[in-house]
């Protein structure tokens, strides 16, 4: 039977899990079985570089903390070795990086990831990452926004020049007669 320490520890651990799958805007959930340290080596600074926290999770102690966050639809994915990718900073960095290194390494294989709440299939998580970054989505957006507003200046313009060659053209006219 368990000490009452271990107890204690376990709680805390749901605690911090439970916490982190909170506070995250992104979670990507896979198996590492089978990749060599090398691997998970390049792998763990990647995450890193981009900010991503990762670590191999305990099944039955995330169950309890997806749980907590009614993330219960999870539940069927813990089995056999799990590790965690999480971000709280940026929605897409976990999926795209874990879904590139499942690409690069056949032995990682991804599980199910959760973003801003919503549970994604592993398909999901392929499309979210192949979205181009969030900079180049604004930088889209807002040249999409200033061709509309130039278009608008340059028939304006257009019309100006227009009266001003007008009002020359009479004015020339008057000089002449």
């Amino acid at each position: 039977m368990p000490s009452e320490k271990i107890l204690q520890q376990k709680k805390e651990v749901v605690e911090q899990l439970t916490e982190k799958i909170k506070s995250a805007k992104s979670i990507v959930f896979a198996d590492y079985r089978g990749l060599t340290v090398e691997q998970d080596t390049e792998l763990r600074n990647a995450l890193r570089k981009a900010g991503v926290e990762y670590k191999v999770v305990k099944n039955t102690l995330t169950k309890f903390a997806a749980k907590e966050n009614g993330l219960e639809e999870l539940e069927p994915h813990f089995n056999g070795p799990t590790s965690m990718a999480l971000s709280s900073e940026d929605a897409v960095a976990p999926a795209k990086i874990l879904v590139e290194y499942a690409k690069k390494y056949e032995k990682l294989e991804l599980k199910v990831g959760v973003i801003e709440g919503k549970v994604f299939d592993v398909k999901s998580l392929e499309a979210v990452a192949a979205l181009p970054p969030k900079e180049e989505l604004i930088a889209k957006a807002l040249g999409g926004l200033k061709s509309p507003i130039a278009g608008l200046v340059n028939v304006l313009n257009g019309n100006i020049r227009g009266l001003v060659i007008a009002l020359n053209a009479i004015a020339e006219q008057k000089a002449n007669a």
